[in-house]
């Protein structure tokens, strides 16, 4: 079986051992990583025009946060921003709605930011209704200067909520491999990139992280020993310990939906195949039996069905098998190259990397129930598709100008942005759970 380079890795030889004790610590990567530039492409079928001012006492604050809030809601491709700052508005003052009206916003959002004695800040914000003339409520929020960035993107995630029904993610957090050089480094980001921290730098590669569901640990494939081990890292503390060390390859680990289990891809038998692991490392038990190559596992949302890739038919195609165990079905039938699946958090989708004509590797989407397939992007290597927690927007890596990029994309495709690092190469995104605010 063929697969991109960051994949063959987990599958290659496997040498010695590892024991990870010591305890890694998250560190800002300002220095090594420029702020993400975002480009956005495409236009949705509806925007919601927003007029958006500066907060007042805005340049008071460390960070812009209108400006956050308004690239925030930018990106997702359903809203198109007005500047309101000439007004001069805030949380307080009721704003000229019909005035507004006639240029064209159908919603405004205001407020104001303070700056306390103790170093906080007192963020507040005010959002209307300009076409039905309503307030539609606000929110107050005290924050240390650090979270500043963090409390924009909850504004804008109550504004998305507030103005489409759907919950926001621009509070969540991605997290993906760069490679600078020699060096390896498992970064944590904002959704937006920015805010990047180091979980981990290594001269070893570092492959396949997966978010545990409640944010709180990664799983990934580690190197470090000159063997492939599958590693959970503690987020906050930074402690990370070796779950599957067993003999031959372990790799490719996937979390459970209630984060007891990972479904990982071990050769300890021979051939790699689907194994089950509790997360301490105890309770392993074989998932498929066959003498093909099974590997990158995903669950389904209800934690009933594991997809996963497997060449048993000739070549890579998607299959899925019960948690439980049992006879493997086949899911992907269009094309002769299909890797990489990942089930939507409401279970409708799966999106997964298809070879198309003339070998190019593009990011499609399945809906399950009817099994009608859409190809997603028009580029020549994408990889890794994650999906957001509201399944509204995917996240994929791909390559522009000669660059590994991060991108997102809209489930029809119409919206995309580019999150572009300068200095390095960055690959295999996924996207974290929705978090509560104070886990951060």
């Amino acid at each position: 079986m063929q697969l991109p380079v960051s994949r063959r890795s987990a599958l290659g030889g496997l040498f010695g051992g590892l024991a990870l004790t010591a305890g890694a610590t998250l560190w800002p990567l300002h220095a090594a990583h420029a702020q993400f530039r975002v480009e956005i492409s495409g236009v949705g079928a509806t925007q919601i025009p927003i007029a958006i001012g500066k907060f007042r006492d805005e340049a008071r604050s460390p960070q812009p946060l209108s400006a956050i809030i308004k690239a925030d809601l930018e990106r997702s491709g359903l809203f198109k921003s007005l500047d309101a700052s000439a007004d001069r508005l805030d949380e307080v003052g009721r704003p000229p709605l019909s005035d507004w009206r006639s240029k064209g916003a159908d919603a405004l959002l205001a407020g104001s930011v303070t700056p306390l004695a103790d170093g906080r800040f007192d963020i507040r914000y005010h959002l209307w209704d300009v076409l039905k003339a309503q307030d539609m409520g606000g929110l107050s929020l005290v924050v240390p200067a650090g979270d500043l960035r963090q409390a924009s993107h909850r504004i804008a995630d109550e504004v998305y909520e507030k103005l489409t029904g759907d919950k926001g993610v621009f509070a969540t957090r991605i997290a993906y491999v760069s490679k600078v050089g020699r060096q390896h480094t498992l970064v944590i980001a904002d959704s937006d990139g920015e805010g990047t921290q180091a979980a981990l730098t290594s001269a070893q590669p570092i492959i396949s992280p997966a978010w545990s569901p409640d944010g709180r640990q990664l799983a990934y494939v580690s190197f470090e020993g000159g063997k492939a081990v599958v590693v959970v890292q503690d987020v906050s503390s930074g402690r990370r310990r070796v779950v599957a060390g067993f003999k031959g390859s372990n790799s490719a680990p996937a979390w459970s939906p209630d984060g007891r289990q990972l479904a990982v891809t071990l050769s300890r038998d021979g051939g790699s195949q689907l194994y089950v692991i509790n997360v301490d490392g105890g309770g392993l038990r074989r998932l498929t039996q066959s003498a093909a190559i099974d590997t990158e596992a995903t669950w389904s949302p209800d934690g009933s069905t594991v997809f996963f890739v497997s060449d048993r038919g000739g070549g890579p195609q998607i299959y899925r098998v019960p948690a439980s165990g049992g006879s493997p079905t086949r899911v992907t039938f269009s094309g002769s190259y299909n890797i990489s699946p990942a089930i939507s958090p409401d279970g409708r989708y799966m999106a997964y990397i298809g070879q198309v004509d003339g070998g190019a590797y593009r990011v499609h989407l399945m809906d399950l129930a009817s099994g009608s397939v859409k190809m997603l992007t028009d580029t020549r290597d994408d990889e890794s598709p994650s999906f957001a927690p509201n399944s509204k927007q995917i996240i994929y890596a791909s390559r522009a100008q000669g660059r590994d990029v991060l991108m997102t994309t809209s489930l029809d495709g119409r919206i995309k942005a580019k999150l572009a690092t300068p200095q390095a190469d960055v690959r295999e995104p996924v996207w974290g759970p929705q978090l509560n605010p104070s886990r951060r």
